[in-house]
């Protein structure tokens, strides 16, 4: 990484000098020394300008991983009392894949309270060890003590990559395990790869979805990504039982922490467009927010669930654990019909995994149709209640 050097002896005009930078970033110290701030945006005017060496360019030296001492693809265990969520399940196959192109081992870390026998579960999905750290000081989720724990699993294990699901839990335990370690964190990750220096290739879309970022981390270890619920496929689970259990302890005073959890309040559960098998989703299409109803009512005759695209939830029209796409949720029903949506990658990324996506746009050239497996032109408000009628006649 390059930094800029100041040299206070080659620099006649001083005042003059720090009024080079255009983003204000130069400061003179008490000292007499120039720096430059947070605000340096490493534009070098003041290389370039700051004639006689005054300014110069240095690049620090790359630290060099050892690669070799970091071996296995590791998954964290996102669970609530016990119960494993089941993006934990999507990961572990995941990692499965990666881990053989490399002839590396599929780890779990597990951590909880009581939590001992729920971890054999994870063994019928491909895990080869599951490092459980079961204390009562962990019945809780506080970030203190869960990160402390990751630190002590990856100083132990040292696997090469992390995989973490994008729950609530997940999107605020990866960065802090990130910033211990120094290293690198992609965030919602849609496709996941691994090359032969073990380097895991994280792609996620960028600038709203208009380009796909390939993101290497080589120089550093472990190397962590998070990846939201649905994206990836879940293995079949095995009958028998693959790999081993490994019961790990962890110094006490590790877990002291001054935040004390006085009351859980459980919230109610919804049912969530996540979950749902039927989806109707609404977009632009759509002329007001009275409308909906009818798409509404598709939905329930489905015993699915109603869905919209950003725009709508901008005009507030609907909720927005309703939204699909990159800004919203990502889904995989078994049928989705998506009515008055044009198709644009923003909202195709977050549902374009699901098993049957039917299509209806008055426009047939809408990006929509080359998503979708089936599609109807025509408008939405001809075909939706004509299919509706037809739903009700039992036909």
């Amino acid at each position: 990484m390059a930094k800029i050097v100041f040299h206070k002896d080659k620099i006649t005009d001083v005042e003059a000098f720090v009024r080079l930078c255009p983003f204000g970033a130069l400061k003179v110290e008490a000292s007499g020394e120039i720096s430059a701030d947070a605000g340096c945006k490493m534009c070098k005017i003041c290389v370039k300008k700051g004639l006689g060496g005054a300014a110069l360019v240095e690049e620090e030296p790359v630290e060099i991983v050892d690669k070799s001492k970091w071996n296995g693809i590791a998954v964290y265990v996102d669970h609530e009392d016990g119960n494993i969520h089941p993006v934990t399940f999507e990961l572990i196959g995941k990692a499965r894949e990666l881990a053989s192109k490399i002839g590396h081992e599929v780890y779990c870390v597990f951590m909880g309270s009581g939590i001992t026998n729920s971890a054999d579960e994870l063994l019928h999905y491909g895990a080869d060890k599951v490092f459980v750290y079961d204390d009562e000081k962990l019945k809780n989720y506080i970030s203190e003590t869960y990160t402390a724990v990751f630190e002590d699993f990856i100083n132990k294990v040292k696997p090469s990559a992390i995989l973490v699901g994008a729950t609530t839990v997940g999107r605020e335990l990866a960065p802090r395990v990130a910033a211990r370690f120094k290293t690198g964190l992609t965030a919602d990750c849609t496709i996941l790869d691994i090359n032969g220096e073990t380097d895991l290739i994280q792609i996620r879309p960028a600038f709203g979805g208009n380009i796909m970022a390939q993101i290497v981390t080589p120089n550093n270890r472990p190397q962590l990504a998070t990846v939201r619920y649905k994206v990836m496929n879940s293995p079949e689970r095995s009958d028998e039982i693959h790999g081993e259990k490994i019961i790990c302890k962890i110094d006490g005073r590790k877990l002291e922490t001054a935040t004390e959890v006085l009351e859980i309040s459980p919230k109610e559960k919804v049912k969530t467009i996540e979950s749902a098998d039927v989806i109707v989703a609404v977009g632009r299409g759509v002329k007001s927010k009275d409308d909906i109803k009818i798409f509404e009512k598709l939905a329930n005759l489905l015993d699915g669930e109603i869905a919209c695209t950003r725009p709508l939830i901008e005009a507030g029209w609907l909720d927005a654990k309703h939204q699909i796409g990159l800004s919203g949720r990502t889904v995989r029903p078994r049928l989705i019909i998506a009515c008055g949506i044009s198709g644009a990658v923003q909202f195709t990324a977050g549902m374009n995994n699901s098993e049957y996506i039917f299509a209806i746009n008055k426009d047939e050239k809408a990006p929509i149709f080359k998503t979708a497996h089936y599609g109807i032109t025509g408008d939405i408000y001809e075909i939706v209640p004509a299919l509706i009628k037809r739903i009700e006649e039992g036909r």
